[in-house]
């Protein structure tokens, strides 16, 4: 069964080149040139997932993204944005405002179609037994074991599921409020502070041996798997 893309951007090339690129992958793909038509598009018929310009005609991407996150039909539907804006503070306020990914442009095909799948794999079941790799670490879930530089790392489960959200994430920063909806759920009441407890041990079982530590802390935001200080 084909996932079903709306993708919402005003500029046509870039929409034909991202259409015959998701299309070859086997996505279905639908287009909107404005933000209301987007709206419109996502309220109707929500699709699997949504690839969100923020600069739009009528209704920015971040207002969609805002309106779609408090309709509960639309609430759980994964969406990435698409932005000329590099600043972190950019990128930290349109994933605060509800996307599950940000991505600057100009963009390869192929990082797009990589972060799609890493979003998805989320919320397709069926999609969660690959191995996830980044650096020099190696995840696999069905057999539950990580490796890092060739090397066993054991983790608990909180943490087994707190580097799991970093590697289909790798390079985006989460807050802490993310972490604790992603890693323990939105029902479950836990302190914030027990994030950073959580973010200690995985950062002592992955750095044995002087390893560098991946896991960036950025200030006032929260903490990402840090891509640019991985190992080639």
């Amino acid at each position: 069964m084909k996932a079903k893309i709306l993708f919402v951007e005003d500029e046509a090339s870039l929409t034909e080149l991202v259409r015959y690129n998701l299309e070859r992958e086997n996505f279905d793909v639908t287009c909107a040139a404005d933000g209301e038509e987007g709206l419109m598009m996502a309220t109707e018929v929500p699709p699997d997932l949504i690839l969100l310009d923020w600069m739009l005609p009528n209704l920015s991407g971040i207002e969609i993204c805002r309106r779609l996150r408090r309709n509960t039909a639309t609430a759980s539907v994964p969406i990435i944005m698409l932005t000329a804006r590099t600043e972190e503070a950019d990128r930290v306020r349109g994933l605060d405002t509800g996307a599950d990914d940000y991505i600057t442009k100009p963009f390869s095909p192929r990082e797009l179609i990589a972060r799609i799948n890493a979003v998805l794999r989320r919320v397709r079941p069926g999609l969660s037994g690959e191995v996830l790799r980044y650096g020099d670490i190696v995840l696999d879930s069905k057999s539950h074991k990580v490796m890092r530089n060739d090397r066993p790392v054991h983790l608990g489960p909180t943490e087994f599921r707190m580097l799991r959200h970093f590697l289909e994430n790798p390079g985006r920063v989460f807050s802490r409020e993310q972490l604790l909806d992603a890693v323990w759920g939105h029902d479950v009441y836990v302190e914030l502070r027990t994030v950073d407890v959580h973010i200690r041990r995985l950062r002592k079982a992955l750095n044995t041996d002087d390893l560098p530590d991946l896991i960036r802390t950025v200030r006032s935001a929260g903490y990402a798997l840090d891509y640019e200080t991985a190992p080639a």
